[in-house]
């Protein structure tokens, strides 16, 4: 039986099990994230070595597929890999599948993140639709940005809870995403101020969504309905949100240990 230390992290409810010897893989990650019978997790990673950045990760879903990028899972690795030493600067460099991103441990704990610039190109999303800013799918009016992973954002005036739950699943696995899709349902509450409701693709319903968070900003500022520095309420917690067109997106929030231990696997 193979003992294996590990870390269990949160970002806004968004929870992870970071392994502290050993790497992360498919198998593992559906058995260690099982909320019934494992640890339970939205996610697990590890630590990889990386010619190209200050450090990598191997990251998967709690159902074993592989996203391009965790916006709230790369919080908690870079106070992770900070808290350990293995990582000696506050701003540092991680190599992921959605590119190198650069998060920053700020003096508050909380960690901004370098999320680099969205893309708004159907076929690099990818989705099957000529605008990919206004678009219909299940009844609803959509938007669609990839931020590294693919984004399906609804604006309604309705309590996005319980569509999330209700049309997630068939918006996550529609025909116009060939890559299946993370879902947003948002909230203007004024130009500054959101609230969002998450379906995450490999999850299901989280509490919240980092890319989710930015690909909502980023289309309500396209859409002219958002200023430039956004606070994004989510069930799990807040996020700050800023991004000019054009530029990069940054985004600021926590992240935290919640406990550590040892999983038996067998």
């Amino acid at each position: 039986m193979d003992k294996i230390k590990f870390q269990k992290w949160q970002g806004l409810g968004n929870d992870f099990i970071i392994l502290e010897d050993k790497t992360a893989t498919k198998e593992l990650a559906i058995n260690m994230c099982d909320r019934k019978f494992g640890i339970g997790a939205d996610g697990l990673m590890s630590v990889k070595k990386s010619d190209n950045a200050d450090i990598a990760w191997e990251f998967y879903n709690s159902d074993g597929t592989k996203p391009e990028m965790c916006g709230n899972g790369i919080r908690c690795f870079a106070k992770y890999v900070f808290e350990k030493g293995l990582i000696n600067k506050k701003t540092f460099s991680v190599e992921t599948l959605r590119g190198i991103i650069i998060p920053e441990i700020l003096d508050d704990g909380k960690v901004k993140v370098d999320m680099n610039k969205p893309v708004f190109n159907p076929e690099l999303i990818p989705i099957n639709v000529k605008d990919p800013m206004d678009f219909e799918i299940e009844g609803y009016r959509a938007s669609s940005v990839s931020m590294g992973n693919p984004h399906c954002l609804i604006f309604t005036d309705k309590d996005g809870k319980e569509p999330a739950l209700k049309d997630g699943s068939k918006i996550e696995n529609s025909i116009l995403f060939p890559e299946k899709t993370n879902v947003e349902f948002i909230n203007v509450i004024t130009r500054t101020k959101i609230k969002v409701n998450v379906w995450e693709r490999g999850c299901g319903i989280t509490l919240a969504c980092g890319t989710g968070a930015c690909a909502s900003v980023v289309a309500g500022i396209k859409k002219g309905l958002l200023d430039n520095k956004v606070e994004v309420l989510l069930p799990g917690g807040t996020l700050f949100i800023e991004y000019i067109e054009g530029n990069n997106v940054y985004m600021t929030g926590g992240a935290e240990k919640v406990f550590e231990g040892v999983y038996f696997d067998k």
